[in-house]
């Protein structure tokens, strides 16, 4: 790399994850993993990883995304999330990538085209979220029947996404039971994958008996989903209320905590490229927006919010210590106030580490961890550890 800019990456972590989610929850067949969004910022070098660490099946948003998982391995099963268009099932069905099906006149359109391989489809439900999906148990019905009589178009696979955790609200239950509504003229032990759930459902429900597949996100990446419990007189009356609501509205059974060991696999880095001394009402960055109260020295670090850098980041470490970011950020740039400690070219942690973890720089931000992971750009190279080797690639 010429800009000492990257996240470093690292795939042990990733696929001990995998492996602690399995022994912890070990009565599913399928374990997807979410790659999409570059593997939630991630990377998809890492794939191989998560194979290795138990996942035995891939899904992602669309076609690109799929075939650029085709460079690292050609093996393993994927799953486009979202429907494609029908001219490109060539490519589908070249490279064992499995489509979506989410409405009628989609399928009515795929139906007229001669296949000439085996294309495989999963059918998506509408039960709740109003984006995609089959509503209707005839339209499931008519899928069903006509793709017996068709040539080379193979059911693999029936799935649904709920839109909340169904902890404190009914949605959860409403979503199993439309399931349940509209595959109710199906055998569902014919169909090969069932899958409904995502991180939140693995940890937050027991298992949906009729499932044999689950779709890991977020937890594949560190986050446990795990929930403290909160003290205090507030956290009382607050847990009252959500107990009257759950009797009330006949919530199902729900747990918010586990025991699941898992931790976040990225840490970016940077460097500091400039050293100057500053005085007192001196000003730094656009707008003015920071006056020295006295005499001071800031560190130029190499990277901005084009590479992804939140817009409430306060904090970076050099040397073990914190610095807080002074003057706001530029496109390419940040600075920081420090000491005389710090030296040029030093190496600078901007996110991940012991004193800048995951989860609470998201919160110092304002934004959930999902934005963090995914919002580092691909300018910013990944450097991958593994076995102890580490392997550049540029995006």
């Amino acid at each position: 790399m010429y800009r000492k800019t990257y996240l470093e990456v690292n795939c042990e972590k990733l696929k001990n994850n995998i492996i602690n989610i399995k022994q912890n929850y070990p009565d599913y067949e399928y374990y997807f993993g979410v790659v999409k969004a570059n593997a939630y910022g991630h990377g998809s070098y890492i794939i191989n990883s998560l194979i290795e660490g138990g996942i035995n099946y891939l899904a992602v948003s669309s076609l690109e995304e799929a075939l650029e998982l085709r460079k690292y391995n050609t093996e393993i099963p994927i799953l486009i999330l979202e429907p494609i268009h029908l001219e490109y099932l060539d490519k589908c069905m070249e490279n064992d990538i499995a489509i979506t099906v989410s409405n009628m006149e989609y399928f009515y359109e795929l139906l007229t085209i001669n296949l000439q391989k085996q294309l495989k489809m999963h059918i998506k439900l509408d039960t709740g979220m109003s984006r995609l999906g089959i509503k209707k148990s005839s339209e499931l019905c008519e899928i069903i029947n006509k793709t017996a009589n068709a040539t080379n178009l193979f059911i693999e696979g029936i799935y649904t996404h709920f839109a909340t955790s169904g902890i404190n609200d009914k949605h959860w239950d409403n979503q199993l039971e439309k399931f349940k509504e509209i595959t109710q003229d199906v055998d569902l032990s014919t169909i090969p994958i069932v899958h409904m759930g995502r991180s939140l459902t693995l940890v937050n429900h027991k298992k949906i008996p009729f499932c044999n597949g689950i779709r890991l996100g977020i937890a594949m990446y560190g986050m446990s989903q795990s929930m403290p419990t909160p003290t205090g007189f507030k956290a009382f009356l607050r847990n009252l209320r959500n107990n009257h609501k759950k009797k009330k509205l006949h919530i199902s059974p729900t747990t918010t905590t586990n025991n699941l060991d898992l931790q976040t696999a990225i840490t970016l880095y940077s460097e500091v490229i400039d050293l100057r001394k500053i005085h007192a009402n001196d000003f730094v960055g656009y707008g003015a927006l920071y006056n020295a109260q006295k005499d001071t020295t800031i560190a130029t670090i190499a990277i901005g919010y084009a590479d992804g850098i939140p817009k409430g980041l306060k904090h970076v470490v050099i040397n073990d210590k914190k610095y807080n970011i002074v003057g706001g950020l530029s496109m390419d740039m940040i600075c920081v106030a420090v000491d005389e400690s710090v030296k040029l070219y030093d190496k600078v942690t901007i996110l991940g580490g012991e004193q800048l973890p995951i989860k609470a720089v998201a919160n110092e931000c304002g934004i959930r961890s999902y934005n963090l992971f995914t919002g580092i750009r691909n300018r910013v190279p990944r450097v991958y550890k593994k076995d102890n080797t580490y392997t550049e690639i540029k995006y």
